[in-house]
């Protein structure tokens, strides 16, 4: 009788172990495929915002130009030549404040060297990283298109 019931409690203290085990790696995986998820969604915000800050300071400025019948910088756009996604949203961010002066003003009077040494061997610190910024191609209409190279230093 004392074997049976040494094993009926090994037993339980088997099951009971294993299923408490179970429990706690079930959570741990759960919680990484979660996290994973949360990631991707707050780059996307992220992202949705820079798009929202650009388009709602666009707005203000051709609200302001409206009355004007002369050609003015509507957008701008930055192309990054970089792999890094977080830190290329960061840094679009940032450049794109730097040049928010110039929308709504005629394009006659936008000095485009005065807009290249703006950003042009600038060095960013973001999230630990250094960058140095290199300016390679500029284009002036409407839109001003800059294309930068980011260099890891």
């Amino acid at each position: 009788m004392g074997k049976i019931k040494k094993r009926s409690i090994a037993f339980l203290v088997t099951l009971l172990a294993g299923t408490i085990i179970g429990a706690i790696l079930g959570t741990v995986v759960l919680n990484a495929l979660i996290s994973y998820r949360i990631d991707q969604y707050v780059r996307q915000i992220q992202y949705l915002e820079g798009i929202i800050q650009d388009q709602e300071i666009r707005f203000k400025k051709l609200e302001e130009s409206i009355n004007n019948k002369k050609l003015i910088l509507k957008d701008i756009k930055i192309f990054l030549i970089y792999e890094d996604e977080m830190d290329k949203i960061v840094l679009e961010k940032y450049i794109k404040e730097k040049y928010t002066s110039l929308l709504g003003k005629e394009i006659k009077t936008i000095d485009v060297d005065l807009v290249t040494s703006v950003i042009d061997k600038r060095i960013m610190k973001i999230s630990g990283k250094e960058y140095q910024l290199k300016v390679t191609k500029i284009i002036l209409t409407d839109t001003l298109a800059i294309w930068i190279q980011l260099r890891l230093l």
